[in-house]
Parts: structure tokens; C-alpha cells; sequence
């Protein structure tokens, strides 16, 4: 059912009895109403849910204005109901939605018994009250973005009001289609940009850099399809790493001023990797395609979508996101199309397999008739150990190293293998398997960590009890690991000869922190080179894996050519990305199975081959396009 703005507030006068007062207006694709009186509206069987379930819309309650307390007014009734037992550490005020989250050490004794304190609270000040528990790890990320939405809450509002009145306009005439065009990572890996067009929307789907590449890193922005860039209606991100993410600040350089939808963790991790992109660009020299503002701007037109909560993004589309195992708050994106007549699935970067961090990529869709998926290991023979023959490698490679008195590289991502190695590291020392030594965290990776630990429910139950529990379990806070903080540290570890781990970015051993330690330690045998996660074509990591014997780096402003005489590991088994048995398994747990199946982020012949083999397989058309080119789905 399409309604505008107007049909919407009529459907509700229709509803809410006319002694209620309130007021209707839009946040993004919700439906707020705002009101003094909450109760007829959220008490069982009250009128939010009947308006929601007339108009197919999410409805939010929000409080009239002049009944909100200020800051520090609120500030002073919250401490004075809350008992001290709850530990308050800190209170983050959100005015653009007039929700404050109360952040302590016992969560219960805050929300009190059957809510009755945060009841009290939100009577009392008007404020809308959000309860968590105190992360063992505080991330500057999670606290700077949270200070910035409240600096600019009035803007972040009228933003949201634009962007309702955008998905709520009048219809288009003319007949419905729909069609999915390739701009970025379509027989390649990296610059992941899919563009979703139908008769009413345009919609892209991730904003990826190729990071291997520094002469073409953008996606095919001046595509027509692309064109203009203010005129897209929304963006949709799968998850934050900069191959899906690095470079959305380039679209609002360029005029985009609508809505970015991503999961809150998404949204964390992103402020992090694209201001490190920008760091890393500049220590080389490089001209960055953006700047901090672009960043910011970003920011404040982020909508935050939960897993599994439907939203409007457009006048003709429905978004739901759903757990897809890759990385913290990594997604796959379901769009239902003009009122179920097309639902297709972009499964973004997926794993099908429950790791340490998370559990395996969701496959319940309501409905899907067009399935774009990932190939990066979608070949004949992909196959990948699985996380326990991972961890028996890691511990071999790991024993060899320290019995030689040697030190052992990790290249990792920042976010997502270096905490899974972490978890790792920590069990084989936990269980006495390998006797601790010091485990360097050199780059991004604590702070990419803490960011884990403020959002335990989008991690396994398992590790989100032991991060919640102070008993000493959480292995994020274990004794071995330490941070490298400056320079100074850092040549400290290198020059100390004693044995140790070192985790440090980049991943692909393409700039960061890493580089120190590879080109001070890569010639000695008694020391370990070991590999996590994927080596794009290009990268200095990829030409060690192919048995390069030295290869040149620049050093001080030189080229010097480093000998590489350490043993060298690959351990594929920490892989975020689905190998072709999981893919496989992946489409085979689909009910209904989808009809069209598009193959991206692979080579020609990996999307070829997992194509063949999903078509002879369930008899669905399959394609494996070149960026540029079109599939009509609808």
C-alpha cells in the first residue's frame, strides 16, 4: 500500500480518538508521533500498533518538545533515580530523537523492576530511556560519534524530516520495473558499487575503493545510471570495510545529500577505517580523494537499521537487514520492490559458518527472486580448513616460532580477523597448549576491538557473556595483549630480541604500521611471516604468497629491496569470506530458492564457475557480468 505524507496523517486522525493530542511527522522511512500522553498509544493493544498495522509503516513514539527537560536537568534526575548499585559511567544525551542511553555496570538495577525506573525517568524528563551495560573495553570512536549526533541534532532532524518526504512523495506513473547495474567489484575483488534502479528509485548499494589499485581505485561513478549524484534517493551499506565503504565520503564531495543506511556498527567502524584511510594516504604522499569534512557529513546523514527491522528506503522499497558472519554488524540487504512484486538479496561479504566472533550468515528470507552474491572463493577447489584446523595451524605456526626464539607478523584487518586471531591466540594460552609471550596490537586494532565490545549483541552469545561477566573471562582484556601506542614503542619491539607476537595493519601488507616490523624481521629465518585474510591481486602481500625471495619497499624515501628469508604461512581457515562449499550450502538453505543469481566480487572465473555449477544445480539463470552492464530483474 503506497501512501503519501498526507494519506498517512488522514489513516491516523481516522484512528487516535479526538480528545488524544498529538502530532505526526517523519523520521527517515518511520512514522514519529509525539505526544504527552503515551499511554493510549504503547499499552497492549494500543493505538501505535493499530496505526502500524493499518498503514504497513514503523511507527515511533517520541514526547512534544516543551516536555522535554534539558541536559542537566535530566542529568540530575537520572542520578537521583537510579540507585548507585547500577554504577552509572556515563550518559549520552540524543536530542534529534530525544533518547538518552545510560550507560552503567548493571544494567537491571537501572531499568529497575519490570522497567519501573526508566518509566519513571521518561515521565519525569521527558526523555526516552535507553539502558546499556558498561563495555569492558571504552572505544573513542563509539563516544566522539555519539558527542557529534548531539551537537548536531537539530540538523540530523530536519535531515531525517527531508528523507520521509522523499520516500513518502506521490507515485510515478508508468508501468514497475527493476534492474540491477554493475559499478564496481563484478569480475574483480574490491570498489563494491551495485545500483538499483526502478521506475520510482535509484539505489546504491555499497561505495567500496579498490585498494589495490592507486590509478583506479573508484567505483564507475559517471555512469549514467549514477548520474546525477544529488538525485540518488538512498545509499545502503553492507559493512564497513573500505572495499564496501571508503569511498562514500566522494559521493557527498560531489552533491549527495540523502540518507546512508547501515547497522550501527557499521556505522562506528566506518568513521574509523575511512579517517585511517585518509592517515595512511597522507604519511605516503597521497592525494586522498576526500577530507575529514566529507567524513563528517557523512555522519550526520547516517540512519542506524537494526538487524531484522524492515524500514522504508524509498518510495517503492522495503529494507531489511539480516546477519551476514563477515565482519561486526556486516549485513545482507533485502529489498522488497514495489509491494513484493521483486525481492532480491545482496548478500554483501558473507560467511556461512559460525566463527568465534559470530554466528553463520542468515539465510531465512521471506521471499527472494534475485540472489546477488559474493565469489571471492566461488571456483572449483576454493576450499577452505575449517575454524578448528585454523587454530591447530595457528598454534603449529606459533610453536615453531617461539621454539626458535623468533617473532611472528600477523598482517590482519583491523576489524574482524584481528580480533578472531586474538580469541585464538588467547585460547591456545589460556589452555597451556603454547606458553604466553607478549601479543603486540599495532594500529587500529584496540580501538577496532572496543568498538566490538560496544556492541556485544551483534557477537555470538558465547563471547557476548564473556565480555558482559567480570570474571576474567573476556579475552579481548587478557595480560598478553598490549597496545603499541606511537613510534617509539614500536621501535622499542623492534629492536628488542626477546620472542613475541606482533598483529599489526594493514591486512595485505599494503602500507600501516605492519611495514616497520616486515622490513626489520623479514630476512631472519628463526622468524614467521603468517597470513589471515585475503591478498589482492597487486598487493605486496599476494607477490609473497606467490614466493617472492625479496621484494622492494620504500624506506626513508628510497627504494631499498628487502630480502625475505622468514617462514612464510597462510592460514585460510580465518577467512571472513564463504569458500565455494559454504556458498554452495549457503543458496541450498534458501526456501524459496531464488530464480536469478548474479555472481560479484571474484574473478571472471570464479563467478563463472560458481554460476555453472548454481544453474546446473537448481536450474535458475545465472550471471556473471563486467562492471557497466545491466541484469533486468523485474
Amino acid at each position: 500500500m503506497r501512501l503519501t505524507f498526507k494519506e498517512i496523517k488522514d489513516e491516523i486522525s481516522k484512528i487516535v480518538p479526538r480528545n488524544i493530542e498529538y502530532n505526526v511527522d517523519l523520521e527517515a522511512g518511520d512514522i514519529a508521533i509525539f505526544t504527552k500522553d503515551f499511554e493510549p498509544f504503547v499499552s497492549n493493544d494500543g493505538l501505535a500498533g493499530k496505526i502500524s498495522k493499518k498503514i504497513k509503516r514503523r511507527i515511533v513514539m517520541r514526547p512534544e518538545p516543551d516536555m522535554v527537560m534539558d541536559k542537566e536537568d535530566a542529568t540530575a534526575v537520572i542520578k537521583d533515580l537510579v540507585p548507585e548499585s547500577a554504577n552509572i559511567s556515563e550518559l549520552f544525551f540524543d536530542p534529534c530523537i530525544w533518547k538518552v542511553i545510560i550507560q552503567c555496570e548493571n544494567p537491571s538495577d537501572a531499568v529497575g523492576r519490570r522497567g519501573s525506573i526508566a518509566k519513571e525517568i521518561r515521565n519525569s524528563t521527558g526523555w526516552e530511556v535507553s539502558v546499556e551495560r558498561t563495555p569492558p573495553i571504552l572505544s573513542k570512536t563509539v563516544r566522539d560519534i555519539r558527542g557529534y549526533r548531539e551537537a548536531n541534532a537539530e540538523e540530523r532532524r530536519k535531515l531525517l524530516r527531508n528523507f520521509g518526504l522523499n520516500i513518502h512523495r506521490p507515485k510515478r506513473p508508468g508501468s514497475t520495473w527493476a534492474r540491477v547495474t554493475a559499478l564496481g567489484s563484478y569480475q574483480e575483488v574490491g570498489r563494491a558499487c551495485h545500483f538499483v534502479t526502478t521506475n520510482e528509485s535509484r539505489i546504491m548499494i555499497d561505495v567500496g575503493v579498490n585498494i589495490a589499485s592507486d590509478t583506479d581505485p573508484m567505483p564507475y561513478f559517471t555512469a549514467p545510471e549514477a548520474l546525477p549524484l544529488e538525485q540518488i534517493d538512498a545509499v545502503v551499506l553492507t559493512h564497513a570495510h573500505l572495499d564496501h565503504a571508503g569511498m562514500l565520503p566522494v559521493l557527498f564531495k560531489y552533491g549527495y545529500r540523502g540518507p546512508v543506511f547501515c547497522t550501527p556498527p557499521t556505522r562506528d567502524l566506518m568513521l574509523l577505517l575511512q579517517t585511517d584511510y585518509l592517515k595512511v594516504g597522507g604519511a605516503e604522499g597521497k592525494r586522498a580523494p576526500y577530507d575529514m569534512e566529507d567524513i563528517r557529513m557523512c555522519m550526520r546523514h547516517v540512519v542506524d537499521v537494526d538487524w531484522n527491522q524492515t524500514t522504508d528506503i524509498a518510495p517503492d522499497v522495503k529494507m531489511t537487514f539480516s546477519n551476514a558472519g563477515h565482519i561486526l554488524g556486516s549485513s545482507a540487504v533485502h529489498l522488497n520492490i514495489a509491494d513484493g512484486k521483486h525481492n532480491v538479496v545482496f548478500s554483501g561479504d558473507q560467511k556461512f559458518e559460525k566463527s568465534w566472533l559470530f554466528d553463520a550468515a542468515n539465510t531465512r528470507f521471506p521471499r527472494c527472486e534475485t540472489l546477488v552474491i559474493e565469489s571471492t572463493y566461488g571456483a572449483a577447489g576454493d576450499y577452505q580448513p575449517s575454524r578448528e584446523e585454523a587454530n591447530q595451524e595457528l598454534q603449529d605456526i606459533v610453536t615453531r616460532t617461539l621454539q626458535r626464539n623468533g617473532k611472528l607478523i600477523c598482517p590482519v584487518f583491523a576489524v574482524g580477523r584481528s580480533q578472531e586471531v586474538m580469541i585464538a591466540i588467547d585460547d591456545l594460552f589460556r589452555s597451556g597448549a603454547v606458553k604466553p609471550v607478549p601479543v603486540w596490537l599495532d594500529g587500529m586494532i584496540q580501538e577496532a576491538t572496543a568498538i566490538h565490545a560496544s556492541h556485544p549483541n551483534y557477537l555470538t552469545s558465547a563471547l557476548r557473556k564473556s565480555l558482559q561477566q567480570n570474571d576474567g573471562e573476556n579475552p579481548f582484556t587478557s595480560p598478553w595483549f598490549r597496545s603499541v601506542e606511537g613510534a617509539e614503542r614500536r621501535e622499542s619491539i623492534v629492536m628488542d630480541t626477546s620472542p613475541c607476537i606482533v598483529l599489526a595493519t594493514s591486512g595485505m601488507l599494503n602500507g600501516g604500521p605492519v611495514m616497520n616490523y616486515f622490513q626489520n624481521w623479514a630476512h631472519e629465518e628463526r622468524n614467521s611471516l603468517c597470513f589471515v585474510g585475503y591478498q589482492a591481486e597487486g598487493t605486496l602481500g599476494r607477490r609473497l604468497q606467490k614466493g617472492f625471495g625479496e621484494v622492494p619497499m620504500q624506506i626513508n624515501g628510497r627504494t631499498e629491496i628487502v630480502k625475505v628469508g622468514c617462514e612464510m604461512a597462510t592460514i585460510d581457515g580465518f577467512s571472513g569470506h564463504s569458500d565455494r562449499r559454504q556458498l554452495l550450502a549457503f543458496v541450498d538453505s534458501m526456501n524459496p530458492k531464488p530464480r536469478n543469481i548474479i555472481c560479484h566480487h571474484g574473478d571472471y572465473y570464479k563467478c563463472s564457475e560458481l554460476g555453472k555449477e548454481l544453474r546446473d544445480k537448481y536450474r535458475c539463470r545465472t550471471y556473471a557480468p563486467k562492471n557497466l552492464e545491466t541484469v533486468r530483474i523485474l
